[in-house]
């Protein structure tokens, strides 16, 4: 009887010992962290680590309990396949949100899973219009898209005096956007489209595209495309006599482009990243700083537009009151944070409201905004 009734006097403060105990909440990364882009994947994925890592240390409670989050990182290899494959492994294994996926090739595919399971997905890198024309009410992204960089290459490229311009692209959905993006805006500003030619994200000789282009003189050839295809084509684009200007999107963008590209990098080398330079960010100088400090590496891309999603996932469910994605979903429509990259909100689509778009030229060995 006495140790019944010892155990009845404990019940209390064990119900309090478990309610003050931390709640682990995953939050998942998705994107390629192997093959010819791994570089961009895991500098996403370490942007978002580094956001946890911070959650965590200032500590955040919700609900009544202190949550610890947790990042899952999956590997999709940038393969569409793959992306549905990775997505319902995080849904199976409990996440309460995504970032990523890396590649609107991925994203596209992977969204109907998320959709379907009622996750929320914020993407910091998939430029597609596509992505957010579907209508579904879980995808978010934290970055500009390819209409709003078309529009700015295609204005940039008629202020330098680019009057015909060749297009190449890698046929995945992001090069294939933004290159159709370029296209149109290009034919509005007056820029004549002598070819439009087509490889893919695996290839390495592109001698034959090169050849034909040669012979219509191009002022500017275009890629839509990552660095691991743009850097061999602008090596043979040097070595077959081309002189015309190479313009590239953000996957053109990489601090990896001029170590790949070695010699063939000039000041005719250019391309626009949506978001905007580091030094115009609201946080950018210090987190360049701060990612480099603690991964040994430079920011090569999206790592800050992935701290912003992961940070966005844990502003809604501490407005919500709730990790439960069913309780926080709608809190996603109604957030105004302010981010790294800058003020996040997002229309009814899913699109940020204030997603900007950068000019970058090559000069003195780096890249530098206009």
């Amino acid at each position: 009887m006495k140790r019944i009734a010892l155990l009845v006097a404990a019940l209390p403060f064990l119900y309090a010992a478990s309610a003050s105990a931390d709640v682990v909440v995953k939050i998942g990364h998705a994107g390629p962290t192997t093959g010819p882009i791994g570089h961009i994947g895991k500098d996403g994925e370490n942007g978002a680590r580094l956001a946890i890592e911070d959650a965590n240390a200032k500590g955040v409670t919700i609900g009544g309990q202190k949550v610890k989050f947790e990042l899952v990182g999956e590997d999709d290899q940038a393969d569409p396949k793959t992306a549905t494959i990775v997505a319902q492994r995080l849904v199976d294994g409990g996440v309460k949100g995504v970032v990523g996926h890396v590649t609107s090739g991925a994203s596209i595919p992977a969204s109907r899973i998320y959709e379907q399971a009622g996750i929320p997905v914020i993407t910091p890198s998939s430029t597609s219009p596509k992505l957010t024309q579907q209508g579904y009410k879980v995808t978010y992204r934290v970055i500009a898209n390819d209409l709003q960089q078309g529009v700015a290459m295609a204005a940039f490229a008629k202020k330098l005096g680019i009057k015909t311009i060749a297009i190449i692209d890698d046929r995945t959905a992001y090069g294939q956007g933004l290159a159709d993006a370029l296209e149109a805006s290009a034919k509005k500003e007056g820029i004549s489209v002598v070819g439009r030619e087509y490889t893919n994200d695996k290839a390495t000789d592109f001698t034959s595209i090169l050849t034909k282009i040669k012979g219509k003189t191009p002022d500017a050839i275009f890629y839509g495309g990552m660095d691991a295809q743009a850097s061999p084509m602008l090596k043979q684009v040097r070595q077959l006599g081309l002189k015309s200007r190479f313009l590239g999107g953000d996957g053109v963008c990489t601090t990896d482009m001029p170590k790949l590209a070695g010699s063939a990098m000039d000041e005719n080398v250019m391309c626009t990243m949506a978001g905007i330079a580091k030094e115009k960010m609201p946080g950018g100088v210090k987190f360049y700083e701060r990612f480099k400090q603690r991964f040994n590496t430079d920011v090569q891309l999206y790592a800050p537009y992935s701290y912003d999603a992961a940070m966005t996932l844990i502003e809604a469910m501490k407005l919500a009151n709730s990790v439960e994605p069913a309780k926080y979903l709608p809190a996603m429509q109604k957030l105004t944070y302010k981010g790294i990259t800058g003020n996040i909100s997002f229309d009814a689509k899913g699109d940020i409201k204030e997603g900007g778009v950068t000019l970058y030229t090559y000069k003195d060995g780096k890249w530098v905004a206009q």
